[in-house]
């Protein structure tokens, strides 16, 4: 029987640990240490578990700020587009009402929107798309058959609209479109012009557009058609105070009028010049491709001036004789044959331009006539063209006084055709 005084003894676990030198520690642990390693393991998952919703709540935050950096910063950025945008109109706007105002009252009747909007009948009647804007067909007051174009997203600082009032704005010529009105009410420009009826002379051109359309252009019209932008290009070259420049002929900125008679439209990329001014300066190529003189790309070819619009217009009469649209040389396929190109074969081998079993011979040479002073027209070297006063006479003239031109784009046999 053991004594009450006795304790009991405590229950212990031995370690051993023998190291390689021989020697040898033995540790003696109560057996509730276990169950201190075991809760010791127990915290170090909590812990962990605690960290990683904390690493969680970090990110969120992380991603939070970023997005809010980013939303404010896209706020600002939008900020100051519009501020800047806002500045660049009313910049526009000064620009266009300095001029407005140094043009004095000789220019054009001008309209508030709201009358150019009554005019223009609310702009439900479109009649086709611009390369500045869309154009409308509206009445005047008094009954006047008008088509409206509204300047949509233009661009170059309001250049387009000072063009247009400052060259067509007091020029009254039978082959050029008649402009009547034009409204500048912020950055809403509109231009009020004569109707044209026939629409423009691209329609009539292209046979895949309509076939009755390009029956109408008999050689006859033909001639009368090219005769007629020839002395409107004539009148702008030498006929004005200034010499203007469209730099945009081609067949669907030649309107038609209830005859047939031509009207040259679209001036939104002119530029005016002293009549003595034999070169201009531009600091980029302007036009149409297809249209545009090779001086205009590259000087190497000559100065650019008036002969350029002579280039263009020798481009739209090769095109209107074909029913053909002129195509770059260096883009055609393999089985194209570049339109000049295939004119001149024809022209020097004495092969009619136009098939049609009932045309009359002297019909045919109206269209060799037409074709040989469009091909004297694209001459490369500008010095080479005629002028458009020289063009009315070879056009006006006899086909046997006629001399062939040089095969195109090859400057170095060409001669000078005054």
């Amino acid at each position: 029987m053991s004594s009450p005084s006795m304790k009991k003894p405590i229950e212990s676990s031995t370690l051993v640990k023998q190291h390689s030198n021989g020697t040898t520690i033995t540790l003696r642990m109560p057996a509730n240490s276990v169950n201190m390693k075991i809760d010791t393991g127990f915290s170090s998952r909590t812990h962990q578990a605690f960290c990683q919703q904390q690493g969680t709540h970090v990110i969120l935050v992380a991603a939070a700020s970023v997005t809010a950096f980013v939303v404010l910063s896209l706020m600002v950025a939008t900020a100051i587009y519009f501020s800047l945008k806002s500045r660049y109109n009313e910049e526009i706007n000064m620009k266009v009402e300095m001029f407005l105002k140094a043009y004095g009252t000789s220019k054009p009747t001008r309209y508030t929107f709201l009358e150019v909007k009554k005019i223009a009948r609310r702009f439900k009647d479109k009649l086709g798309q611009g390369g500045f804007g869309s154009v409308y067909k509206g009445e005047l007051q008094n009954g006047v058959p008008v088509a409206v174009k509204m300047l949509e997203n233009s661009t170059g600082e309001g250049e387009e609209f000072i063009n247009e009032v400052a060259t067509i704005g007091l020029i009254h010529h039978a082959n050029i479109v008649h402009l009547l009105g034009f409204c500048s009410e912020g950055m809403r420009r509109a231009l009020i012009y004569e109707f044209m009826p026939n629409e423009s002379l691209e329609k009539y051109i292209f046979s895949h557009i309509s076939d009755i359309s390009r029956q109408l252009l008999a050689p006859n019209k033909m001639l009368d058609i090219a005769l007629g932008i020839a002395r409107g290009m004539e009148y702008l070259h030498q006929g004005c105070n200034q010499r203007i420049l469209h730099f945009d002929i081609k067949p669907h900125n030649i309107l038609l009028d209830y005859n047939f008679n031509p009207k040259i439209s679209d001036f939104g990329l002119a530029k005016l010049c002293a009549r003595d001014q034999s070169i201009v300066t531009l600091t980029a190529a302007r036009g149409t491709m297809g249209y545009i003189a090779p001086e205009l790309y590259s000087r190497n070819f000559g100065g650019v001036s008036y002969k350029s619009d002579v280039y263009s217009f020798g481009m739209l009469v090769l095109e209107m004789v074909s029913g053909r649209r002129n195509s770059d040389p260096s883009v055609g396929s393999q089985n194209d044959v570049y339109l000049p190109e295939w004119i001149y074969e024809k022209v020097i081998t004495g092969q009619d331009l136009v098939v049609t079993l009932d045309m009359a011979e002297e019909k045919k040479e109206k269209v060799r006539q037409l074709a040989i002073v469009a091909l004297w027209c694209i001459q490369w070297n500008p010095k080479n063209r005629p002028s458009m006063a020289k063009v009315i006479h070879m056009l006006t003239g006899r086909l046997q006084n006629l001399q062939i031109p040089p095969k195109p784009f090859v400057s170095s046999e060409n001669h000078p055709a005054t």
